[in-house]
């Protein structure tokens, strides 16, 4: 059964660039460890809800966009075999520092999930 990790995270708008360049190197070692799909999305029709919401979710500040991600791979293990490398790779390691991050890593919103309909 497939597995998609899902994100949602706060990007300031002065960072974009660096927060493209950083999706798409990180999206080229995710693919190159078995990733079958690596989508990064940013918000466009994305509203403030009454209760929740994307803005919601992540305290979107004024200064920032909402980044919608998710990583598709064939199962749950092969996600985990996957993420085992990926986090291992010295290719990302200068960004897996928190400092380095274009964004508040403290308001991202992840997790993972089985897919239970896939048309």
């Amino acid at each position: 059964m497939a597995y998609v990790d899902g994100f949602v995270v706060p990007v300031p708008k002065k960072n974009l660039q660096a927060y493209r360049t950083m999706a798409r190197k990180a999206g080229k070692v995710w693919r190159e460890h078995g990733a079958l799909d690596y989508k990064e999305c940013i918000a466009d029709d994305v509203k403030v809800g009454k209760l929740t919401s994307f803005p919601r979710s992540v305290k979107l500040k004024k200064n920032e966009v909402v980044w919608f991600s998710w990583i598709l791979y064939k199962s749950r293990n092969e996600r985990d075999r996957v993420l085992k490398k990926v986090m291992a790779d010295k290719r990302l390691k200068s960004m897996m520092d928190p400092k380095a991050m274009p964004f508040d890593g403290k308001r991202m919103i992840y997790g993972g999930f089985k897919v239970l309909v896939d048309l």
